[in-house]
């Protein structure tokens, strides 16, 4: 109980902090934020809209800077994470909820199939050295080290086109509008394809590699020898005995890789130009939108924070050790 509530506490910390640098850069930046969204009516704002600005963003000059930051905290207890410049005038949290769920859809299936997968041919890879799982190796260190991005646009150099089945770019085609029907969803599944398979070939590959590793670790125990000469099956010793044992740093693995499902693949998201928060990030930089790059970043601290906080249940959960040190 000790532990979790240390963990606890470094992890509010670490929230406070976060949410705390989110509010001073954009007043530490160079410049105005206010000024990009006045020269983008070019002049044609009056003096009191441009005051009414300054408060609308919570950047008023006849506030201290102690009381916009009471204001800010007050912000987003209440959810309000501020207006959009690019959407203008929508709230940045409709803009990142209707964001959101594209990431967590494409990232988060992803993420499953290729933990799922990745572990189950890395057990087979490090348990039957030799075999033909274990020949995967070579393979599977080249796709591990290889940028999410540069897969992406390898991939819409070789299977995108005109004729192509796979389009290069969007999450749907662009004379539909999204619902749940027969005509969108086919769409945005055929969309997903590639930008799927990009993050799969990779990710996969560095489960497969990290399990086979930690198999191997784990057969040279005395306990599994000790199993063997109890005449156990090999089967039962391969999966109740090493592959439970090695798949504890996969588990924390895996929660962390739940918490940069939100912000561990902006890259592709932008090669595809997918609608997801990679790709509105994009828009956001180039409109020096503040107030949305804020609550993206907000949105990815929030997630890892969360992400590192399961795997430290997880732990606490599974390795008995944890426990007796708290």
């Amino acid at each position: 109980m000790k532990y979790f509530l240390q963990r606890m506490g470094f992890y509010l910390f670490t929230a406070w902090a976060a949410i705390t640098l989110n509010f001073f850069i954009p007043r530490l930046v160079p410049g105005d934020p206010v000024q990009s969204l006045i020269a983008k009516y070019q002049g044609q704002l009056s003096t009191k809209s441009i005051a009414s600005l300054y408060v609308l963003f919570g950047l008023d000059k006849h506030q201290s800077l102690w009381t916009q930051y009471v204001d800010y905290w007050k912000q987003i207890f209440h959810g309000d994470l501020g207006l959009s410049f690019t959407f203008f005038p929508a709230p940045v949290s409709q803009v990142i909820g209707q964001a959101l769920p594209w990431t967590v859809l494409l990232v988060g299936i992803t993420t499953i199939i290729s933990f799922t997968l990745g572990t189950g041919l890395g057990v087979l890879a490090g348990w039957r050295r030799g075999s033909w799982a274990d020949g995967l190796l070579p393979v599977t260190t080249f796709f591990s080290s290889v940028p999410y991005f540069w897969l992406g646009i390898l991939a819409i150099y070789l299977l995108a086109g005109p004729d192509s089945f796979f389009p290069s770019s969007g999450g749907f085609d662009s004379e539909l509008v999204p619902a749940w029907d027969q005509y969108f969803i086919p769409s945005a599944i055929q969309h997903s394809l590639l930008p799927a398979l990009t993050i799969l070939i990779s990710s996969v590959s560095g489960w497969i590699l990290s399990m086979r590793n930690m198999m191997v670790t784990v057969s040279s125990e005395d306990y599994i020898t000790v199993a063997h000469a109890k005449g156990l099956p090999e089967r039962r010793v391969a999966l109740s005995y090493a592959a439970r044992n090695a798949l504890l740093p996969s588990v924390s693995g895996f929660a962390l890789a739940l918490g940069f499902i939100v912000g561990g693949t902006l890259l592709v998201e932008i090669v595809f130009s997918y609608p997801g928060l990679g790709f509105t990030l994009l828009q956001a930089v180039g409109a020096k939108d503040y107030p949305l790059m804020q609550g993206i970043f907000l949105i990815i601290t929030i997630a890892v924070l969360v992400a590192n906080l399961l795997a430290d249940v997880a732990y606490l959960l599974l390795d008995p050790r944890t426990r007796k040190e708290g």
